[in-house]
């Protein structure tokens, strides 16, 4: 099970956001030196939300995103606002090596189809609920869509996904815990490898967690607890690597 590291952008800034709105918290005026950061402690990937393009509907910090790519050697996935074919292809022309689609993916299985065909793995479907309806447009509460996340992800796999991201709008932020029930249904129901999103408070969480690597849990990523140092990566990860060992 990988960690993957965040890092939300807004105005070009490292932030957090509380249950993605409101109580933004700046944690860095340089992207690039917690890219760094997160790569020297271990990190095989790297999460960027770019929150302006996701309450925009276009991407608005490609620039910053860029230069986090160019400054670490380790792939780099980015969501948030990319909604057109072109903005995806933006995002690949910059060195991304993963793109994250929500909104466009629920609102439209023709466009999802068609950018799934022509980019294959580098494009991942990020599965945003809460009470286990799938929410779009930023998570803003009056854009639910009606579909259950389970019956969501279950169109993906017919589509082709093999792996969704998964995020509790609800905890997203909180530090209150993952949603251990909702992931362990996603994993029953779906026989798709999940990352979780949302809600890791330390680490306990993070061997939580790891016990639904059998089930399919290939991932977690997480923002808060890393950057209100609740647990030090490298020694999350080095935790992780025994355990596999023993």
């Amino acid at each position: 099970m990988q960690i993957i590291p965040a890092i939300d952008l807004k105005d070009g800034n490292v932030v957090r956001l509380f249950q993605g709105k409101g109580d933004e918290k700046i944690y860095s005026r340089n992207p690039v030196v917690v890219a760094r950061h997160w790569k020297n402690q271990g990190a095989e990937m790297i999460h960027v939300v770019d929150l302006d393009g996701a309450f925009s509907g276009a991407p608005k910090n490609l620039e910053a995103v860029k230069k986090i790519v160019e400054a670490v050697d380790i792939p780099v996935e980015l969501g948030g606002g990319l909604r057109t074919r072109d903005n995806i292809k933006s995002a690949f022309d910059i060195g991304v090596k993963r793109v994250v689609l929500g909104t466009k993916a629920v609102e439209d299985s023709g466009f999802l189809s068609g950018v799934f065909e022509e980019f294959g793995p580098g494009v991942i479907v990020s599965i945003d609920a809460k009470n286990g309806i799938v929410l779009t447009q930023g998570w803003q509460a009056s854009n639910s869509s009606n579909i259950s996340a389970v019956e969501f992800a279950r169109d993906l796999k017919a589509m082709g996904f093999t792996e969704v991201i998964y995020t509790d709008t609800s905890k997203d932020g909180t530090l209150r815990g993952p949603n251990i029930p909702a992931l362990a249904q996603l994993l029953d129901n779906t026989g798709l490898n999940v990352i979780a999103s949302g809600g890791v408070s330390g680490m306990d969480d993070i061997l939580a967690l790891s016990d639904l690597e059998p089930l399919g849990l290939s991932g977690v990523i997480v923002g808060k607890a890393l950057y209100e140092e609740r647990f030090i990566l490298s020694e999350a990860l080095k935790v992780l690597k025994t355990n596999k060992e023993e």
